[in-house]
């Protein structure tokens, strides 16, 4: 059973997630038919990974769709407006094809373009017609969090932001515990270049485990969530299986990792 995190709107969501990011359309049936065997039950989509529409199929075919929280993520590009939210949310309501869409994410705040304040609103909009049962962000960053709270009265029920060894993002963390949000983190396993790093391999196979178990337990420890990706059924499951806690010795092993690298664009870098 996957641990389950509390939200801010009382409900709440597994810590482990399925992403369905770089899933092609023709693969994502199987990806997801294979992710809900396994044990997943959030599935982390979005306008911009181009499946929207199969991950809905899938869904509604699953016979599960109950049991499921489906997420997906406004894009906002080439406009990240009020009427742009409301524009595209229409059009990922029809691919989808759901009475409604559990999680709905502001994808990048696009800080120069300083709209991200009205489109949060447009989220408060959706939300309260029933169209969205939470309404989270990504890649925003302490300053802009601060910021919609000032100017709408909510906070993101989440923050999904890169994290990974070399990428904690303590102080962030920090922030989302101070004010309830939780942490979900995108990249969770470094795209998969942490995985021959010697200290995780060392740490695995202390405890019996894979290095992305070991990764993602860490993850866990830290109070967060992660939406991991794959596309073969086998990693799927390994994944999503629990092990015991890593002890502290290994969790500061893990810590002397981190130096900042990323491995996917910075929210400063994306207009």
């Amino acid at each position: 059973m996957v641990d389950q995190l509390p939200l801010l709107n009382g409900s709440s969501i597994p810590a482990i997630g399925l992403g369905l990011y770089k899933v092609p359309p023709a693969e994502a049936a199987r990806v997801i038919d294979d992710g809900l065997a396994a044990g997943y039950r959030l599935i982390d989509g979005a306008a911009m990974y181009d499946n929207e529409a199969e991950m809905g199929a899938a869904v509604r075919a699953s016979g599960m769709r109950d049991a499921l929280q489906v997420v997906t993520k406004f894009w906002g590009d080439p406009e990240q407006s009020y009427d742009a939210v409301l524009r595209d949310f229409a059009a990922s309501e029809a691919r989808m094809g759901l009475d409604v869409v559990d999680g709905y994410m502001i994808h990048w705040p696009r800080a120069p373009r300083d709209t991200y304040v009205e489109t949060w609103r447009a989220f408060q909009a959706l939300r309260d017609e029933g169209r969205v049962r939470w309404i989270a962000v990504a890649n925003f960053g302490a300053d802009e969090l601060q910021r919609l709270f000032d100017e709408t009265g909510e906070w993101p029920v989440i923050n999904q932001v890169e994290s990974h060894p070399w990428l904690p993002q303590h102080d962030l963390r920090a922030f989302h515990a101070k004010h309830g949000i939780v942490t979900q983190a995108w990249s969770p396993l470094g795209r998969g270049r942490l995985l021959d790093h010697p200290v995780l391999v060392a740490i695995a196979d202390e405890v019996g485990a894979t290095p992305a178990q070991v990764v993602l337990r860490w993850h866990l420890q830290l109070g967060g969530a992660a939406a991991p990706k794959s596309m073969h059924a086998s990693r799927l499951a390994e994944n999503i299986a629990p092990i015991a806690p890593l002890p502290d010795e290994a969790m500061e092993r893990i810590a002397a990792l981190e130096s900042g690298e990323r491995t996917g664009t910075a929210p400063e870098d994306r207009p």
